[in-house]
This record gives structure tokens, sequence and C-alpha cells, in this order.
């Protein structure tokens, strides 16, 4: 269970593991995708940096998101069928990078609101144990992409739209994976805020498509210094978000009219994206996440990277809106045998390390037998 940078709402993915040697294979069953209730929402991005918040903001929003995330949860075992453990990503609020180095990270939704309900044991609070070894906590996505892909000839990197665009490179039998900028968390800030659509993004890409790319603008927003750091990085909306393209407006020095700006800010994750492919040299890019569904980044990528081949994550196993629900369950399932969640390839971490805190259900928690061979390839099935 995952709430992302889009903060829109609780993908989950209900997956079933078998180790087959040194195949671990992955039955995806039920997959939903259910919105936060929209003052909630509303609420959650009031209270999202750079706004000030307060403690007790903290603290209800905590709850508040907890038993959605439970709701959520108990609709997906009452739908897919009874589980072992449940995984809750929950919701970042906070990321906390300076320079080249990640010192924090908090994810909110009080996971104890889903044991209670379902019964259940929850692994949360997955990112931090990577950080406090030296990693960036993210993208975490990354330790299924190796398996998913490593044995691909030529090279391929596995592309994740969110809020925030990730990428992860694997080539003959090694992997780096960083965050690359925005990819829908500047549109939907401006969606969101001049009320363009009223579910808070650019559906089907249809305002982007209906404007102009301000080259000036543009020049602005790609002279942004993090696209200049060395990988591992990672980054959020500490960073990118509406305010920060109000700064942009201003250094353009002009007006932008909406469907421009929409249309420059979409430009803008097709440049650093498809930059960063080619400067990679892989030949097949596996594309997941909401902005996957936006024809204008999909063709502008397309257009960009004449000889790569595009394609959906779907046409790997991996449903490319509930793929990072998988990624989750699998670090669930990694973690419960007491293997590490991470390659520190991945997130740049010293060491990789097993992930997450666990909060009993309704009975003793037992945990399975420990493995002692990690899986060397995943193959995803519906």
């Amino acid at each position: 269970m995952i709430s992302g940078t889009s903060h829109d709402g609780i993908d989950v993915a209900v997956v079933d593991f078998e180790r087959d040697g040194s195949v671990l294979r992955g039955q995806v069953g039920h997959t939903a995708s259910t919105p936060y209730p929209g003052g909630l929402r509303a609420r959650l991005i009031a209270a999202l940096p750079p706004a000030p918040t307060t403690l007790a903001e903290v603290c209800v929003l905590d709850t508040l998101i907890g038993q959605s995330f439970a709701a959520a949860a108990a609709e997906a075992i009452e739908r897919g069928g009874p589980v072992d453990l449940i995984v809750s990503h929950g919701q970042t609020v906070f990321h906390w990078v300076e320079g080249a180095h990640a010192l924090g990270t908090l994810q909110i939704g009080q996971p104890a609101w889903i044991a209670e309900r379902t019964g259940t044991p929850v692994l949360s609070d997955v990112r931090i144990r990577d950080i406090t070894a030296g990693g960036h906590g993210a993208p975490l996505v990354s330790v299924l992409d190796g398996l998913l892909l490593g044995a691909y000839e030529g090279g391929a990197g596995a592309l994740n739209l969110g809020g925030i665009a990730n990428m992860t490179v694997v080539r003959g039998g090694s992997l780096y994976a960083y965050d690359i900028g925005p990819a829908n968390a500047l549109i939907d800030a401006v969606v969101t805020s001049r009320v363009l659509h009223p579910r808070g993004f650019d559906e089907d890409g249809r305002i982007a498509a209906a404007g102009q790319v301000d080259p000036r603008l543009l020049e602005v927003l790609l002279d942004e210094p993090y696209y200049g750091l060395a990988a591992p990085k990672s980054t959020g909306k500490e960073l990118f978000h509406l305010g920060y393209v109000t700064a942009a407006l201003a250094g353009a020095g002009h007006e932008v009219g909406d469907a421009d700006l929409v249309a420059t800010l979409t430009e803008l994750t097709v440049r650093t994206v498809s930059r960063d492919v080619l400067a990679a040299g892989i030949d097949t890019l596996v594309v997941s996440g909401g902005g996957c569904r936006n024809p204008v980044i999909m063709e502008g990528l397309r257009a960009a990277l004449p000889g790569v081949r595009v394609a959906p994550s779907d046409d790997f196993g991996a449903p490319a809106d509930d793929k990072e629900a998988i990624a989750f369950a699998l670090i669930g399932w990694l973690s419960a045998h007491g293997l590490p969640g991470t390659v520190p390839g991945g997130t740049g971490t010293g060491g990789a390390r097993v992930l997450g805190t666990l909060t009993p259900g309704a009975g003793p928690l037992v945990l399975p037998e420990p493995v002692v061979e990690p899986p060397r390839s995943l193959v995803l099935t519906r």
C-alpha cells in the first residue's frame, strides 16, 4: 500500500509470492486505487512544505491517513482474500535532503489503525533504515527493477513518472537508481491551484496539448542546480512545489498563460528525463506511474529517444498503475524472510539493509524461516 508524491490516494496490490529456486514468482491478484476524501487531500496539501504547520495538525493527519489506509486494506482483503502481511508505505510529508545527502524522511498514516482494523501484522516506516545506513531511502522500487530487468540484454531503464520522476538503470548485473526531478509535481501544483481540472491533474495531457512551450521559462526551469548533482540523489516536493513555479515565472520576466505554463512544465519533464536516458545509453525504457498515461509526455519521450524502445511496465508483468504497490509488497516479502530490501546502487547506501518496522496484528507475531540466498530474478503474472 502506498500513497506517492501526487498524494491523491492509496494504491493497493495483493501479491502472492512463491520461491522457485533462484526465481521469485509473484501472482498479482486484487489491485485498486482509492482516492483520498476531498477534504483530507486538501488538508494534507495545506500542511505540506513550504507551508507552515503544527504538531497538532501532523497528529490529526497521521490518524486520518492511517484510518484511510485501514479502510483500503480492509476492502482489499475482502476482495482479494486473506493476507499474511500488510506493507504500508504511508504518505510522505517531508524528505530531508541537504546537498548530496538524505538526513531524514517522514511518512505518516499510523499503521496501528491498519493492524487493529484487519488483525494482520503491518510493516511500515520502510525508508528510514536505508537513510541511517547512508542511503537516500529512495527510490526503493529499484529492488523490484533489478530483479525484473536484470537479465535484459542491452541494458534497460525503469522509469517511474509519479510526482517525481525516478529511474533505475540495470545493465550486466549492475544497477543504479536516483530521482531525476519533477514528473507530475509541478504540473499538478499548477492545475490544482488554478483549478484547471477538477481532479487536480492534466487528464490525458489535454491542457498541455492546447498550449505552447515558453522558451524563456523552460530555460529558467532547466537551470535548476539539482539536475547537475551526481547520482545517487533524491528530491521531492520540498523543492518542487507551487512556490518554485512562481519563482521561475518571476525569473522568466513575463506572464505565461495557463495552457502554455502546463505545456512548458510538461516539456521540462520530457527534457530532463530524455537527457538522462540518453546519458545512460540503454535501449529499452520501461515506464510506470501516472505520467505514463499522459500522451504528451509519452509522445515527447518517444520523439526525444528515437533509438530507445519506450514501453509501459504492463508489458513486463507489472501493471503501470500498480507497480509501486507491488514493489512494496515485494519489500514486505523480503523483510519477512530476513532479506535486504535495498540495493546499494539503488539508493546509495553503504550496505543493503532489511527494512521496516513491524506492528503485530491480532495474534502473536510469527515470521517465516529466514532465507539465506536472495532470489536472483522476479516473474510477475496476473
